[in-house]
């Protein structure tokens, strides 16, 4: 929990750290105020393992940190400002003194550090709120009458914690290996940050529209289902869920033809579904920068754009991203040259001549009308499509 800092406001940034916006999906939830209820304190005291003890002075000079240092490193962490109340334990004190050491040891710059802070504040965040409204809610509700769910969530914490708790690290260390394989493979040191990429969006038609004529419970068990499918056929098909917006999802992949596969199952899982919406999908390709778990440039504008303007369950991409295809022979180079290929063989097999070899495409591309696009200049979209025949 972060403290009243004299020098410098509440939410400001220190001018070393770089102002990074984060998207509202990324907001922190800020903790609320230290409380007296005695089930909530002991509910604290079994999650943190620890009793309070420290105010935020107290908390930062145990651990040999400035007020200034340790009011930055809370606040990236999205706690919030408790002013000198007593509510900080061993564990706060130790967090300060780890962050503080990788500074110290030339490990981190400061504001590195910060943003180490703040990435982990953020998707912990969320992650806790995902939990709890996901299945603890549920799982509290009292087994049997006479009971309240006080006297139920006390045990059930106590036997979820330590199982949770090694699952989360299980799943950080195998992303974490994931995502440094991926790095360490960057052709140079400027592909670590700015990386050539496949971004789409996949966005449901008439969303805002919907929302009026559902009742609250039926919006979010549709929100819910698209996110998990999404979520599902990115992940199963070598994609990576960048974040998810209730109508809209943004994805990205290292080549076009893992995105295009990605693309094309989105739309293809969707349309049976009667109660979901119509999808329409736009993907670039380009270099993109990569910051806090989140993707920015160019590319991502114009993936976003041309999802606007996309067809009903199909699938618009830019020039780059056709190019891409083809060179990787994922796609013709031209429709008209690929099917008069085709005949020439067909027409050799039937007359007993010698084979020619056909290429075998995975999918097809309709050029589209050029149109100007919104601080992009004038593009040329390509729908994509499946093949099924070569």
């Amino acid at each position: 929990m972060t403290v009243d800092d004299t020098t410098s406001g509440a939410g400001s940034q220190p001018p070393s750290e770089p102002s990074v916006h984060a998207t509202p999906h990324h907001e922190v939830d800020h903790t609320a105020e230290p409380t007296d209820d005695p089930l909530a304190i002991r509910l604290e005291q079994l999650i943190l393992g620890a009793d309070r003890r420290y105010t935020p002075f107290q908390a930062a000079r145990t651990a040999g940190v400035s007020m200034d240092l340790a009011s930055r490193f809370w606040r990236a962490m999205g706690f919030a400002d408790i002013g000198q109340a007593k509510a900080l334990t061993e564990a706060d004190v130790l967090a300060l003194r780890r962050l503080a050491g990788l500074v110290e040891a030339g490990l981190l710059s400061e504001p590195m550090a910060i943003q180490v802070a703040r990435s982990t504040g953020q998707t912990t965040a969320r992650l806790a709120e995902w939990q709890i409204d996901s299945f603890l809610e549920g799982l509290t509700e009292p087994p049997e009458p006479g009971m309240t769910r006080t006297e139920v969530t006390y045990p059930l914490i106590e036997l979820l914690l330590p199982e949770l708790q090694e699952f989360l690290v299980y799943v950080w260390r195998r992303q974490l290996a994931a995502a440094t394989g991926r790095v360490v493979q960057a052709a140079d040191d400027e592909e670590m940050v700015d990386r050539r990429l496949a971004v789409g969006f996949a966005d449901l038609v008439g969303f805002t529209r919907l929302t009026r004529r559902l009742e609250e419970e039926e919006l979010g068990e549709l929100v819910e289902a698209f996110e998990t499918t999404s979520a599902d056929l990115v992940a199963a098909h070598g994609g990576r869920l960048i974040k998810t917006l209730g109508d809209e999802v943004l994805f990205a992949a290292d080549d076009a033809g893992t995105a295009a596969e990605i693309a094309l199952r989105l739309i293809e899982a969707m349309t049976p579904d009667e109660t979901m919406p119509a999808l329409r999908v736009g993907i670039a390709f380009g270099t993109v920068t990569t910051r806090m778990g989140d993707v920015f440039g160019t590319t991502v504008n114009l993936a976003s754009r041309l999802t606007s303007i996309a067809p009903k369950d199909a699938v618009l991409v830019d020039g780059a991203f056709a190019e891409e295809l083809t060179r990787t022979g994922d796609a013709p180079a031209s429709e008209v040259a690929a099917a008069e290929l085709a005949a020439v063989a067909e027409k050799e097999r039937r007359e007993g001549g010698a084979p020619v070899s056909v290429p075998t495409y995975r999918y097809g591309l309709q050029p589209m009308w050029q149109r100007p696009v919104r601080g992009l200049g004038v593009v040329e979209p390509w729908l994509l499509a499946r093949r099924t025949t070569s």
